[in-house]
């Protein structure tokens, strides 16, 4: 029998987005200290690629996680129903709680291989997929799905119906279109048509709402205007681990999340140092001097420099 954790939350849920290149484990170690979201996603990976000699330690690097992250949801991505059911049966072993499919990233490498958005103009390719996903998690896990509100115009009733139809445990929409990519506003006044269509079709599937969140009132605020089940948080929270605690960190604090953060990663490999500095960007801002930390940042090759830099700065600026 399934066990769905989905349906164990007190709404609002609110969920950390995968973000390729941020949300790894060092990343999502640092939300369980500062602010912990109800539901972890990890980067996304190549169901094909999970296979692959020269992939498979990198995909199932991305994959590791702790017990303490649980809820944890992967997520894949691919256009070949058989490997997405290889990938999930691989999933489901490593102990994940859900399975998401993404059908919703504009990365053109990611649609040349018919997956990401590249399946909303492709929706018999999208239905196979997650029912091969649903076979391979053997009724263990739920899947669920991430996407968007059409390719280049609002194709909300031709495209969600057939994901609907296929009474997934939950949806996120980031209400953009393929197109849109991430530029202007996201269209949160598409939820009220997504509501109408999902209650009519599939009731008990949850509907995450996802697009421009700055801050946890923002999020909920939303739900509650929209009728939604919960939101997914993603650029707001880069360098922001204190997002789901509702919580403004002093400078100081700021400063020490990131010694502690380059720290953390050490923990894993410094290998893939350079996705830290996205964190480092957002982790300085808005505070005097902190365009030339950053700058100074953006040179740093691994922990030891970081803390360095950063400690030189506290000891100059005079930071309590």
């Amino acid at each position: 029998m399934q066990k769905d954790f989905w349906k164990n939350f007190k709404k609002p849920i609110m969920v950390l987005a995968p973000m390729s290149g941020v949300t790894d484990e060092a990343c999502r170690l640092m939300f369980l200290k500062y602010g912990k979201p109800d539901v972890f996603f990890t980067e996304f990976i190549s169901a094909d690629a999970l296979f692959s000699k020269k992939a498979e330690k990198y995909c199932l690097g991305v994959l590791k996680h702790s017990l303490k992250e649980k809820p944890i949801v992967a997520q894949i991505f691919g256009g070949k129903a058989l490997e997405i059911e290889k990938a999930v049966k691989v999933i489901a072993k490593l102990g994940f709680d859900g399975v998401d499919i993404n059908m919703g990233c504009p990365d053109r490498d990611v649609e040349k291989q018919n997956a990401g958005s590249a399946l909303i103009k492709n929706p018999a390719l999208a239905k196979e997929i997650i029912q091969a996903a649903k076979k391979g998690t053997n009724g263990k896990i739920p899947v669920s799905v991430k996407t968007r509100i059409g390719y280049d115009k609002n194709e909300i009733t031709e495209w969600l119906s057939i994901i609907l139809k296929e009474n997934i445990s939950a949806l996120t929409v980031h209400f953009r279109t393929r197109n849109e990519g991430y530029a202007g506003e996201a269209h949160w006044e598409a939820a009220e048509e997504i509501v109408k269509l999902k209650n009519k079709i599939s009731p008990e599937t949850l509907l995450i709402g996802n697009g421009d969140i700055k801050n946890l009132k923002q999020a909920k605020d939303l739900v509650e205007k929209y009728s939604l089940d919960g939101a997914m948080v993603g650029r707001g929270a880069i360098g922001n681990p204190w997002f789901f605690a509702e919580k403004e960190p002093y400078v100081l604090e700021r400063l020490n999340a990131i010694i502690e953060h380059a720290e953390i990663l050490k923990g894993f490999s410094e290998i893939h140092f350079e996705s830290i500095k996205k964190h480092f960007h957002a982790y300085t801002r808005g505070f005097e001097g902190s365009r030339q930390l950053r700058e100074s940042l953006m040179k740093v090759k691994n922990a030891a420099e970081t803390k360095k830099v950063v400690e030189e700065f506290i000891k100059a600026n005079k930071i309590k």
